[in-house]
Formats: C-alpha cells, sequence, structure tokens
C-alpha cells in the first residue's frame, strides 16, 4: 500500500463510483460547510453515520481511509496540542507557568480533531471513487454560469485537475528521494530543528526540479496535440444525472439539514 493516498483514484463499481460527480462535489461540500454547525456530540453523531455510509457505499475497506490520514497525523497533534494548551476558560485541570489545560480546551481540541478528520476522510472519499477528469467536468459543469462573465472555467478546471492528479506523484517522488538520502546515511529524525530542515533541503530541490521538469513536459505534449481552452471544445464523457444521484442528495440533506435543526432548534 503506498503511504499518500490522498488524491489517488481507486477503480471501482460501488454505488459512490457509479455516482456523476457533480453530485458528489455538491454533497462533499455541503457536507464540508455544515460540519462548522456541528457543536455538539448529537450532531457530530450524526455527520459521523453520514460520513460512514458513504465509505460503506464506496466498496472501499475502512483501513484504507484510516491509512490515508497517516501523512497528516502529526499536523493533527499538532493543532490538537495548540488547542489543548493554550485554550482559555472552564475549569484548569493542570497549570504550569504560561501553559494550562482547562475545559474549554480540551473541548475546543476535541472539535478541531472530529473537524479535521472529516473533512479529510469525506474530501477522500470524492478522491478514491472519481477520477480526476471527472471531477475536472464535474467543476467545469458546475461554474459554467460564470462563463457569461468571461471567467476562465475550463483553465480552473484544467489546473485543479492537473493538481489532483500529480499530488500523488510528487509524493511518491518525495519518497523515493528520502529512500535514497537514507541509503547513503542520512537519519531524518536525528538532531534538533535547525538540522532536521537541513536534511529537508537536499530533498526539496530535486523535488522542485522535477515538478517543474514535468510541468514543462505535460505543457509540450498538450501543445502537441493541439489543446485550446474554449467554449467550442466537445468532450467524450459526457456528464449523465441519474436517479442515484437524486436519491443520494435526497438522503445526505435529509442528514445534515438534521444537524442545523439540532443546532438551531433542538
Amino acid at each position: 500500500m503506498n503511504k499518500v493516498m490522498f488524491g489517488r483514484f481507486i477503480p471501482g463499481h460501488s454505488w459512490v463510483h457509479r455516482m456523476d460527480p457533480r453530485a458528489k462535489l455538491v454533497l462533499c461540500f455541503l457536507y464540508i460547510a455544515v460540519i462548522f454547525f456541528a457543536n455538539d456530540f448529537w450532531t457530530y453523531l450524526v455527520m459521523t453515520v453520514l460520513l460512514l455510509a458513504s465509505v460503506v457505499a464506496s466498496a472501499i475497506p475502512l483501513r484504507v481511509y484510516i491509512h490515508g490520514l497517516m501523512p497528516l497525523f502529526w499536523l493533527m497533534i499538532f493543532t490538537v496540542l495548540i488547542q489543548v494548551f493554550f485554550g482559555a476558560g472552564g475549569h484548569v485541570y493542570w497549570q504550569w507557568g504560561w501553559l494550562s489545560v482547562t475545559q474549554n480546551g480540551l473541548n475546543s481540541a476535541g472539535v478541531i480533531l472530529m473537524r479535521f478528520v472529516l473533512i479529510i476522510l469525506i474530501s477522500t472519499i470524492l478522491t478514491f471513487t472519481t477520477e480526476p477528469l471527472e471531477i475536472a467536468d464535474g467543476i467545469e459543469s458546475l461554474l459554467s454560469p460564470l462563463r457569461k462573465v468571461h471567467f476562465p472555467v475550463a483553465t480552473l478546471a484544467l489546473m485543479l485537475s492537473l493538481a489532483l492528479r500529480f499530488v500523488p506523484t510528487l509524493m511518491d517522488e518525495a519518497e523515493k528521494i528520502m529512500n535514497a538520502q537514507r541509503s547513503r546515511g542520512v537519519d531524518f529524525g536525528e538532531g534538533g530543528l535547525r538540522q532536521r530542515i537541513r536534511t529537508i533541503v537536499p530533498i526539496l530541490i530535486p523535488l522542485f526540479v522535477n515538478a517543474f521538469n514535468r510541468a514543462i513536459e505535460i505543457s509540450t505534449a498538450m501543445e502537441a496535440r493541439g489543446y485550446q481552452d474554449g467554449e467550442n471544445r466537445t468532450k467524450y464523457r459526457q456528464l449523465k444525472w441519474r436517479r442515484l444521484d437524486s436519491w443520494s442528495l435526497v438522503i445526505y440533506m435529509v442528514g445534515l439539514s438534521s444537524v442545523v435543526a439540532l443546532r438551531y432548534f433542538i
């Protein structure tokens, strides 16, 4: 299993795989927006149930999603610790100098962690079950009304699809460079912060060089094939909204509406 899973497409024939990419994009954005309305156990329970239902409907094992969280593990820990030790208010459980652990700090840390995990997982479901080209087509279709104000919708969709496509590739290249450095005796875990930063520099330079070379190769290949942005471009794959997408939208809207209702009316 590759270390970095975000941005990878896993082929399949599940309920989620067969959905229109526009439906998946809309549901993903709505889910992320409603997460910020959740504020207690019951609202986060509804959000978690919706997420787990989506995981089951994707027919991809939960361990694969958890594996995709691992590269962001230390970022999540750092964010939680900031909230724990610098959150103010409520009962003080522990204090040492300017550091303290308070009730509000623990509550804020739990909320931030839940939001972090849920947002990453719902985004991972989207990328696992949707090809980058389908995501680009979906974004272009959803933003098509902006063409009336001369917004470069096709260019934006192309940029996003290329970014999603090559994030895993760049991470794989970074892993190869790190393994090459380790074979030469470099230990990325030793020394202080300054020493660790110095060991990262030999990774960044070839990584950036490879990224620029790859960008030049892609642009040359696109020009050689006569690629041009514009409204006259036709598409081989036509997006079709099915009954499956409508039912998915209804189910999600019921769940997300219940979160808002629990927040403001119950």
